[in-house]
């Protein structure tokens, strides 16, 4: 089961998926990203999120690929240890900014901090 909460703040879209993100919830998730690509600033915030596998990793790689695309930009907030290490092992934060806290992606984006 996988819960994706949207919030607004401060010219930004804050993307917050709860629950496991795998081949059975990747669907939902790939869903709400391609909604979100027109947003100029998307934050995603992974902390609620205690496993991602390939499918996962994929989703999230091919929305932040559809909103670069549409002229957006996007940051990845996790402060799970094991997630974090995950998305530096395979690389992924050379293609995006992973920031430990959400006040941390904001500001990689150049937006003020969330509220």
């Amino acid at each position: 089961m996988l819960e994706i909460q949207i919030d607004h703040a401060d010219g930004h879209v804050i993307c917050r998926p709860v629950g496991e993100l795998d081949a059975f919830t990747v669907s939902q998730f790939r869903q709400t990203l391609a909604e979100l690509a027109s947003n100029p600033r998307i934050l995603i915030d992974m902390s609620a999120v205690p496993f991602v596998d390939s499918a996962g990793l994929g989703a999230l790689i091919g929305g932040i690929r559809r909103a670069r695309e549409l002229g957006g930009d996007v940051a990845v907030c996790c402060n799970r240890p094991t997630l974090t290490r995950l998305l530096r092992t395979t690389g992924f934060d050379r293609i995006v900014t992973v920031a430990e806290t959400l006040e941390e992606a904001a500001a990689a984006l150049g937006s003020s901090t969330p509220g």
